[in-house]
């Protein structure tokens, strides 16, 4: 069983400890995406644990196409597979049933795929979902549900999020049958419920008061960050999380910049998952206190200093913005890696501090200096 323990709070925001089956997590927590089991950009899992990554987020979808869920549970589940022991979070396809909106039909029992690899048909309903997941041994499995786009109609929203309670209610009675089946790796596999409802706030704030009946083990907002502005988003948060459980964990789904994730714990979110760091790493775009580099920039040809000083990534460590920068020119996949790593270290050094500021009761005053930072630029 899970435990979810609020050590702190500041406004709305909160500090806590989720204990899992595979380790406790501090809250609020960046999670490093890893989509096929492995951070783009030539991270390894000694990697991620030398900059402080807690928790791992692999994709159903993905995994489930290449190399096959069932392969990866026939050699012991995700975490041997990837030689990774501490908690990892598997999101449930829902998203692609948004991403891949020209290789889908959407209907009551569930998903009709091509596979985005080689085209052939896939189908994953709730029931397919849950059971890749368990396959995949996750520590926490993500409800399957639908991503409106935040500009849809509202007849649309309305059906599509109707449709998601009554998947997320399927994705339950699942996963208690896999967690006391005599074959399942993780037996306490835990159950996130995920928030829809577009940008309508009526529609979001009701479908959070059916889905905190649920008594699920966590619960996510989804559908944010897919085209809606920073100030519709934020608005979105400050409605609906107040009717969120405020004892159970509230997940933030693929969101965010620097700035969003501030934002974010500051309207009681302990989660976050982003592909950011690593994308904008793999071209040369890193983040700093004073906002974010492009190394490919011809100022930094013969700057000797690191991407920030005093950073203890890889990367800042040893070398510098010039030598970065002659890495990517040169299409060295070292420049990638290290630039990657420096922006992963990043992040979770930034919930590290978040963390303590919480702890010490001044999390108001150093978010407001962290973001006047990131607005100042560097000179």
């Amino acid at each position: 069983m899970s435990e979810y323990r609020i050590l702190t709070t500041e406004g709305r925001a909160k500090r806590a400890e989720f204990h899992t089956v595979h380790g406790v997590i501090q809250t609020p927590v960046f999670m490093n995406v890893g989509t096929v089991a492995a951070i783009k950009g030539a991270v390894s899992t000694e990697d991620l644990e030398g900059i402080g990554t807690q928790v791992e987020l692999s994709n159903t979808y993905h995994l489930h196409v290449r190399p096959g869920d069932e392969v990866v549970k026939k050699l012991g589940g995700l975490h041997k597979f990837m030689s990774w022991n501490k908690p990892i979070l598997t999101d449930s396809g829902g998203f692609q049933v948004f991403s891949l909106a020209t290789l889908r039909k959407i209907k009551e029992e569930g998903v009709y795929f091509r596979s985005h690899v080689d085209g052939r048909k896939i189908f994953m309903g709730p029931e397919e979902s849950m059971q890749i997941q368990s396959n995949l041994a996750s520590t926490i499995a993500m409800a399957f549900d639908e991503c409106p786009s935040s500009v849809a109609e509202r007849s649309y929203v309305r059906a599509s999020v109707d449709r998601t309670t009554r998947w997320l209610a399927r994705c339950q009675t699942k996963m208690r049958e896999l967690n006391q089946k005599e074959d399942t790796i993780n037996k306490q596999q835990l159950l996130f419920g995920i928030n829809q409802g577009a940008i309508y706030a009526d529609i979001r704030v009701e479908h959070a008061k059916q889905i905190r009946e649920m008594e699920l083990d966590g619960y996510a907002v989804g559908g944010l960050a897919v085209g809606e502005s920073h100030e519709e988003m934020y608005h979105i948060l400050e409605e609906v999380v107040p009717y969120l459980p405020q004892d159970k964990p509230t997940y933030l789904m693929g969101v965010g910049t620097p700035a969003n994730i501030l934002e974010g714990v500051e309207r009681g979110i302990d989660f976050f998952d982003c592909v950011y760091p690593s994308r904008n790493g793999r071209h040369g775009h890193v983040y700093t206190n004073h906002g974010k580099l492009n190394l490919l920039n011809a100022k930094y040809e013969l700057d000797d200093r690191p991407i920030q000083e005093g950073c203890g990534c890889p990367a800042c460590r040893r070398y510098s913005r010039a030598y970065l920068r002659h890495l990517l020119k040169a299409k060295e996949m070292l420049g990638m890696r290290l630039c990657v790593l420096h922006n992963l270290y990043f992040y979770n050094h930034l919930m590290e501090e978040i963390r303590d500021a919480l702890d010490q009761g001044r999390f108001a005053s150093y978010k407001k200096e962290k973001l006047a930072g990131f607005e100042a630029k560097e000179a």
